[in-house]
């Protein structure tokens, strides 16, 4: 709905020759009636960063709204017209010009900041025809918080802006600083000194000497306020912007301020010109300080867009070789599988027909087995990594417990013996007690009668029962301690697997860590390589069901056959 009433608006009044004729009147008072320009107000007032283009519809509803509320004749309910509608406009449009401030200074790209300053002066623009059609709005730009706000800033762009927006007030009522309240009137005057002591542009020095110089053309009594606050302004104008292109303005301007100072007191003078160097100087140092301050923030904020640049190529070229690796691995996957197939197919070929169903059984065997045996080296793999962990947490424990019971044995070494204490003896009485009870107890259980013969074959069983336990007890030592010994060779043999270093740094010391030193055992591996030597060198209608194994895999039966009767000896223990 607003690019429609943008478009009718631009069409019927602002293309328009005249805006004072009566068609143009009569298309205001429509819009003012049926709400338009309430609505207007209201969409000036929201955020219009999130839409593409909105900043530019924004600034050419402030024009449009500004055009409609100047000659406007309001029948019904003037007054809230005035005094509600109108500062409510202009406190809009200030809100809008503050926006677009901010986006400016924040932008980067060039073409981005003209369009946000072109955009800015469109809103100036905008309040400045306004307050020109209705004079009584001058005041309320000049005391509005949001119009300091922007006059109080370090761009030079929108500076000079807001000093001419300035310029404009004090041109349609130049006696408006006598009628405002005296915090905004040094506010404003302030800004307009420190403008031209902290910097050295001709275009911002220019426009705020042209400010002063018509405040004192206008206000007499203000000329006083500035011989009585700000001493050093004549010597920063005679020395700092004589020479700049605007020599007649500044002379001007002193010429005023002498005429002032010689009508006062001279001993003032020093006192107030003492006070003004040294505000000069702190501000002079202020300005300094945050110049400082601003390489260093440029700094931070080119190593951040570096390194944000680095990790987004690090992150692109990562991706694009993840892209090339997944795409040579499939291509390798398709060329394994057609090879596959036209092995299969030629070995269909050779083999006779009445052979194929047992020859297809006996691959679909062999590629089972080898599945079988990749899954169950897998899973031992996984079982081995995961009782790794477990094997480091038991010997920590057994290491701590070792630890414990030396320190404990220690301190029950240390420990000084109790004196012996004799047991107190029983009396007499005690001692007939006990007696008593013992020969009830034998009365009531009598002990059973055994003959000599009966006692001497228990004797014999006992005798033979405690030899077996002690025999197999023996054995049982000797097979316990052989379990130990082969656990303690496994894990010694585990530790050298998971140490030994890789192919490339292998040296002879290393190999002769992996050597046995067992004859049985250095034969077999000797025989074992023939074996596998003269496997490879067989023609291939020998090696002709073989096709699907892997390489250094050599059938079974082939050892076999070269070490049937090869004896295979223990492994030496050391």
């Amino acid at each position: 709905m607003v690019p429609l009433l943008i478009g009718m608006v631009e069409t019927r009044i602002l293309s328009s020759p005249s805006l004072r004729c009566e068609e143009s009147n009569k298309i205001k008072q429509d819009i003012y009636d049926y709400g338009l320009t309430q609505y207007c107000l209201l969409v000036l007032k929201q955020d219009h960063s999130q839409l593409h283009g909105a900043w530019a519809t924004a600034a050419q509803l402030a024009e449009i709204l500004s055009h409609c509320c100047v000659g406007l004749e309001v029948k019904e309910d003037p007054e809230e017209f005035y005094k509600t509608f109108l500062p409510s406009a202009i406190d809009s449009l200030l809100v809008l010009g503050k926006r677009l401030q901010a986006r400016f200074i924040r932008a980067i790209k060039e073409k981005e900041k003209q369009d946000f300053l072109h955009w800015f002066q469109i809103v100036t623009d905008a309040i400045c025809w306004l307050f020109g059609g209705h004079i009584q709005l001058a005041a309320c730009v000049l005391q509005n918080d949001r119009f300091l706000q922007l006059l109080i800033t370090d761009d030079v762009e929108t500076a000079i802006i807001m000093m001419s927006v300035l310029h404009n007030i004090l041109r349609i009522n130049s006696s408006i600083l006598l009628h405002v309240e005296e915090e905004t009137l040094h506010s404003v005057l302030d800004e307009l000194v420190y403008k031209l002591s902290s910097t050295t542009n001709p275009a911002v020095g220019s426009a705020a000497t042209k400010l002063l110089l018509l405040v004192a053309k206008h206000c007499k009594q203000i000329v006083q306020l500035f011989t009585a606050r700000y001493k050093g302004l004549k010597g920063l104008l005679s020395k700092h912007w004589t020479g700049k292109g605007f020599d007649r303005e500044v002379n001007q301007l002193l010429d005023l301020l002498y005429l002032e100072q010689s009508s006062g007191k001279g001993g003032m003078q020093k006192q107030h010109q003492a006070a003004c160097i040294i505000q000069a100087a702190w501000r002079g140092f202020q300005t300094r300080k945050r110049l400082k301050k601003l390489p260093q923030a440029v700094i931070t904020l080119q190593r951040s867009f570096r390194a944000k640049r680095e990790q987004e190529l690090q992150h692109l070229t990562k991706q694009k070789e993840d892209e090339a690796l997944k795409l040579q691995m499939q291509l390798q996957r398709q060329r394994a599988m057609r090879l596959f197939h036209e092995r299969q197919l030629a070995l269909l070929e050779v083999v006779h027909a009445s052979q194929v169903n047992k020859y297809m059984q006996e691959v679909e065997e062999k590629s089972a087995l080898t599945i079988q045996r990749f899954w169950r080296g897998y899973r031992a793999r996984r079982l081995f990594h995961q009782q790794k962990q477990s094997l480091k947490e038991y010997k920590a424990a057994v290491i701590i417990q070792r630890a414990a019971c030396k320190f404990l044995e220690k301190r029950r070494r240390r420990r000084p013996l109790s004196p012996w204490k004799e047991p107190k003896g029983l009396t007499d009485e005690q001692r007939l007690a006990l007696q008593q009870k013992v020969d009830d107890y034998i009365k009531l259980h009598p002990a059973p009668q055994m003959s000599e013969e009966r006692s001497k074959e228990l004797h014999m069983q006992a005798q033979s029962k405690l030899a077996q336990f002690l025999l197999r007890s023996r054995l049982d030592q000797r097979a316990a301690q052989r379990r130990e010994a082969l656990l303690v060779q496994v894990n010694t043999d585990v530790e050298l697997l998971m140490n030994a270093p890789g192919l490339a740094e292998t040296t002879e010391k290393d190999l002769g860590a992996f050597m046995s030193r067992s004859i049985p055992v250095a034969t077999k591996a000797r025989q074992t390589h023939n074996t596998m030597l003269k496997y490879s060198r067989w023609p291939w209608w020998k090696k002709l069901g073989d096709e699907f194994m892997e390489d250094d895999v050599i059938p079974d039966d082939a050892i076999n056959t070269e070490l049937e009767t090869l004896f295979i000896g223990g492994r030496k223990q050391f």
